[in-house]
């Protein structure tokens, strides 16, 4: 049975497009049929990270005003042929959505998708209610700092009371959480927060943890998503994280800093004491 899945946060420019785009390409290399859809209309950059920008015809608000086809705005992944993405409008704006006919959209996209990732924008705005209503499951990113997750702690609160699944006493969403640009150097050094802090003020599980990595920004400003890149420490994070979504037991990388070798320690003494 297909699931819909949000992905969301409450504070902006912490990774919740490039998240939605390796997360939605790790679930397609599992197997699984797959399509992302962009619900940040008027800005839209799914599609950039997703490296289709240049074959957006139609999108999700042509879809709901039935200007176009579903099929007619879907876009085929050319690397992997289970993935699938769904731009949203950059001459739109979020009013253009209506729950109407999102649902219709939901609906059709279930009958030929395994997972449904909805890529939210940032904050409680309508784009990001339209993006959550119909979710069977939330991946909630934050960054390691109070304001992201005292806004992430926001988000819960809707997730919990405004979802179609509230609205109608069903079973809650199912919430995860994505900590992404973690330095286990900087939270020894008090600049982050830790992972026990986090955990402590969202108390939901944790998904996953991906480290601040240079991959991350060579993967957007390449148009393939960073779980592509198998040999990387944040590609190998992503695709950890989705193995524990899917059930697995998987241990946590990527959370300590590295042990000093004795040589290292050795020539690091011997440099401190030259200058």
């Amino acid at each position: 049975m297909a699931e819909v899945i949000v992905v969301t946060s409450g504070k902006g420019g912490v990774g919740k497009t490039t998240s939605s785009a390796a997360l939605g390409t790790g679930l397609a290399l599992k197997g699984y049929r797959t399509v992302v859809v962009d619900f940040d209309v008027g800005l839209r950059n799914l599609d950039l990270i997703m490296g289709c920008e240049r074959r957006v015809v139609y999108d999700l608000v042509n879809v709901v005003k039935e200007e176009a086809l579903l099929h007619q705005a879907l876009i085929k992944d050319k690397r992997l042929e289970n993935l699938f993405v769904l731009p949203a409008s950059q001459t739109r704006d979020k009013d253009a959505l209506d729950l109407a006919g999102v649902e219709k959209v939901i609906e059709e996209l279930k009958t030929s998708f395994d997972y449904i990732i909805c890529d939210s924008p940032a904050g409680i705005e309508k784009g990001a209610m339209m993006a959550l209503y119909f979710a069977d499951r939330a991946i909630v990113v934050t960054n390691p700092e109070v304001s992201s997750v005292r806004d992430s702690d926001r988000i819960l609160g809707i997730l919990a009371s405004k979802s179609k699944r509230a609205e109608e006493k069903r079973e809650p969403i199912r919430e995860h959480l994505l900590v992404t640009r973690y330095s286990a150097t900087r939270v020894e050094r008090g600049d982050m927060l830790s992972l026990e802090d986090i955990e402590d003020l969202l108390a939901i599980p944790l998904l996953g943890v991906i480290p601040e990595s240079q991959a991350v920004l060579r993967a957007s400003n390449s148009g393939i998503p960073v779980t592509f890149d198998q040999e990387s420490d944040a590609g190998q994070a992503y695709l950890d994280a989705i193995d524990r979504f899917l059930g697995h037991k998987v241990p946590m990388r990527f959370i300590t800093t590295k042990k000093k070798g004795l040589l290292q320690r050795l020539f690091k003494s011997k440099a401190e004491e030259t200058s």
